[in-house]
C-alpha cells in the first residue's frame, strides 16, 4: 500500500524550499524567486476542528510577514478534514489539480526508448539547465539554487539530437523511491520520443540504485504528459489540488507590509 503522505514529503525533499516552518506538522516551505509549487503549505498534522481557522491564520500571517500570500496544498485522506471547506469560506481559489502516480522502474524500462542520444550526470550542467529553462522560462538563478539544495542522490538525463538538447528529466532517490521532476521537451521535439527516453534513462538509473519504486506528480490537464506517464505504466494513486489565497489574504498581506 502507498503512504500518500510519506510521498509528498518525499516530493517536497526534493523540492526544497529555502526555509520551513513546522508548525505542527503543517510544513510552511518558502523559497523567494523560486516555483510557486516550492512555496506551498502541506498541512499534514493532525488539527482539530476548533483549531483549523487558527492554524490557517497562523500560516497566512507568516507569508504576509514575508510579502508573499498562502497556497495550500490539499490531498484528500493526507490533509485534516474539514481544512477544504474553511479556506473556500475564505475565499480560496481551487486550483491546479494535480495527479500524484506510482510505477515501477523495471515495468517503465521496458516501455521506454527512443531515436535520441542520453547522458546521465549526477549534478546539472549548463546545457541541462538551458533548455529546462527555454521549456519552462522561470528563474534560472532560484531554480539552482533549489536544486542545490537537494541532499539525496540524484540524476539529471539530457537527450541529445545530434548536438541539440532537446529533452530533460531529473530524479532523486531516497529510501527505496525515486521521485521524476523536471521533465521537459523542446516544442519542436515534442511527440518524437524524447521525453521517454529521458523516463526510461531515469527509470534505469533508479533500478540500478536499488530505489526501483517510482513516483511523479503530473497536472491533470497536462494530457501529453498524462498519455507518455500512461503508457510508460505509471497509475494514480491519489489526486490533490491547491487553494491559492483570494482577496481576504492579500489584504492581510498589504495590512502586515505597512505603508510604502
Amino acid at each position: 500500500m502507498v503512504d500518500v503522505r510519506e510521498l509528498q514529503e518525499r516530493a517536497a525533499r526534493a523540492l526544497p524550499a529555502e526555509h520551513v516552518r513546522d508548525v505542527g506538522g503543517w510544513l510552511l516551505r518558502l523559497a523567494p524567486g523560486s516555483s510557486w509549487w516550492v512555496q506551498t503549505v502541506l498541512p499534514h498534522g493532525e488539527v482539530g476542528a476548533d483549531d483549523l481557522v487558527r492554524k490557517v491564520v497562523e500560516a497566512e500571517e507568516f507569508y504576509a510577514g514575508h510579502g508573499a500570500s498562502a497556497r495550500f496544498q490539499i490531498t484528500p485522506g493526507v490533509c485534516p478534514e474539514g481544512l477544504d471547506g474553511v479556506l473556500g469560506e475564505r475565499g480560496y481559489r481551487w486550483e491546479s489539480p494535480v495527479s500524484l502516480q506510482v510505477g515501477v522502474a523495471a515495468d517503465v524500462l521496458e516501455r521506454t526508448s527512443g531515436p535520441v542520444g542520453i547522458r546521465v550526470d549526477e549534478r546539472p550542467s549548463g546545457a541541462w539547465f538551458d533548455a529546462w529553462h527555454a521549456v519552462r522560462g522561470g528563474d534560472v538563478r532560484s531554480e539552482r539554487n533549489m536544486i542545490g539544495r537537494v541532499d539525496a542522490p540524484s540524476a539529471y538525463v539530457r537527450a541529445t539530437v545530434g548536438d541539440e538538447v532537446v529533452a530533460v528529466g531529473r530524479a532523486v532517490a531516497e529510501a527505496g523511491w525515486t521521485g521524476v521532476f523536471n521533465m521537459a521537451t523542446l516544442p519542436e521535439a515534442r511527440g518524437r520520443g524524447a521525453g521517454r527516453a529521458v523516463l526510461g534513462a531515469l527509470a534505469g538509473w533508479a533500478e540500478a540504485r536499488g530505489a526501483w519504486r517510482m513516483y511523479l506528480q503530473v497536472e491533470h490537464g497536462n494530457d501529453p504528459a498524462l498519455r507518455l506517464y500512461g503508457r510508460a505504466g505509471f497509475r494514480e494513486v491519489r489526486a490533490f489540488h491547491y487553494r491559492a489565497a483570494g482577496a481576504h489574504v492579500l489584504d492581510l498581506q498589504k495590512a502586515a507590509s505597512g505603508p510604502g
